[in-house]
């Protein structure tokens, strides 16, 4: 268990890590952590690949550990990936053991952290990092999180670190695609980022001018959406641009009426799995509107790119937020940004829970507003 911090000012050694999934601009993260811990004389470390190099030091020519230096931070691109590395998708609570079983190595994480003389961790994770982080500080460990998420689904922050990068990647793909549509007469079936919350799918649709959006907030029939594309097609605009979450809640046997009550029968939902929806979309709508339907799938290329100055800015901040939490002696919280201010939430508040997009969203109006289709009724 890590030791009693008592006094705020008792900090001094305190480390960084980041959970699994690439996001761009995770430096801009590091530095504002590292910055505003050093401009208090503390002393930063970095954790390579998550939690790997403290369980597996030996694997690492610096044993796994990065001292955060001031040299190191300021010759550091806070535009570029992270110089931590990529940590893998592994819970120490369930990690993998040689004999294919798993097992529970959270005391070693916390041993380690204390024989390290680690009187706090700054992770900056999605939700089962959240998960994990706070099971930890159950355990005896003081953190502070930031919320990192390309689909922005983190509860108790109306925006994570990495979705407006990813939101903006897709935009520009999407005008692509549009422009391609166009081009060929042909409707474009997109799938983007969004297995449980739709905000990339229903912002980037807005944006790149999209007929249709499907969501895993809103259920969508397969012949409802047929006849509102039918409705748009013609000669003189003989092309259509549908986006497609992930998770997009798509029925194929859906009721005669348009408008009509979400179906009940779960077996009729296609559920494909991300890399799919986009296909199977394509595949069951194109005999319905006669057209040639084309899919393609941005997923993981949304990570991609540099990040955008607001997460940029953003990054900066909550780094730098996680340090004035541990002066101020918090812990078990996470930095959130609450427009137009940033706060500390309990990490009891942000856990288990998903924040998708609500039936009173102003941009589900806003979409609707451009005729943009988003399946049942509102």
């Amino acid at each position: 268990m890590i030791k009693n911090l008592g006094h705020a000012g008792t900090h001094r050694r305190v480390a960084v890590n980041v959970g699994s999934g690439f996001v761009p601009g995770m430096n801009s993260v590091l530095m504002g952590a590292a910055l505003a811990g050093g401009r208090l004389g503390w002393q930063m470390v970095g954790i390579r690949d998550g939690f790997e190099g403290l369980l597996h030091p030996d694997r690492y020519p610096d044993k796994g550990l990065v001292a955060l230096t001031p040299e190191l931070v300021e010759n550091l691109d806070p535009a570029t990936g992270g110089v931590l590395g990529q940590a893998p998708r592994v819970d120490p609570f369930h990690a993998p053991a040689p004999d294919g079983k798993n097992v529970d190595l959270s005391d070693e994480v916390l041993k380690r952290l204390q024989g390290e003389n680690i009187d706090g961790l700054v992770s900056a994770v999605g939700m089962e990092g959240l998960e994990i982080l706070y099971k930890l500080h159950r355990k005896g460990l003081h953190t502070v999180c930031v919320p990192r998420s390309i689909e922005n689904d983190v509860a108790g922050t109306a925006l994570s670190f990495g979705f407006n990068s990813a939101l903006s990647t897709t935009i520009e793909m999407l005008n692509k695609a549009y422009q391609a549509a166009r081009s060929a007469r042909k409707t474009a079936v997109v799938e983007v980022p969004g297995e449980v919350a739709g905000w990339i799918a229903m912002q980037a649709a807005i944006a790149a001018r999209a007929d249709a959006v499907l969501m895993p907030e809103i259920p969508c029939h397969l012949r409802n959406l047929a006849a509102r594309l039918k409705d748009k097609l013609s000669a003189r605009r003989p092309y259509g641009l549908v986006v497609v979450a992930e998770g997009a809640q798509v029925f194929d046997d859906p009721p005669e009426q348009p408008g009509g009550p979400p179906p009940t029968d779960e077996a009729d939902r296609i559920v494909p799995g991300p890399g799919r929806a986009a296909e199977t979309v394509a595949r069951l709508l194109q005999p319905r509107i006669a057209a040639d339907v084309h899919p393609l799938v941005i997923g993981s290329w949304a990570r991609g790119g540099n990040p955008t100055a607001v997460d940029q800015q953003l990054g900066m901040a909550f780094g730098a937020a996680t340090v004035q939490a541990l002066k101020s002696g918090q812990n078990g919280v996470m930095v959130a940004f609450v427009p137009p201010e940033i706060r500390l939430v309990p990490l009891a508040d942000a856990v288990g829970k998903v924040r998708t997009v609500p039936r009173d969203s102003e941009f589900l109006r806003i979409a609707q507003s451009l005729g943009i289709y988003l399946g049942a009724n509102l």
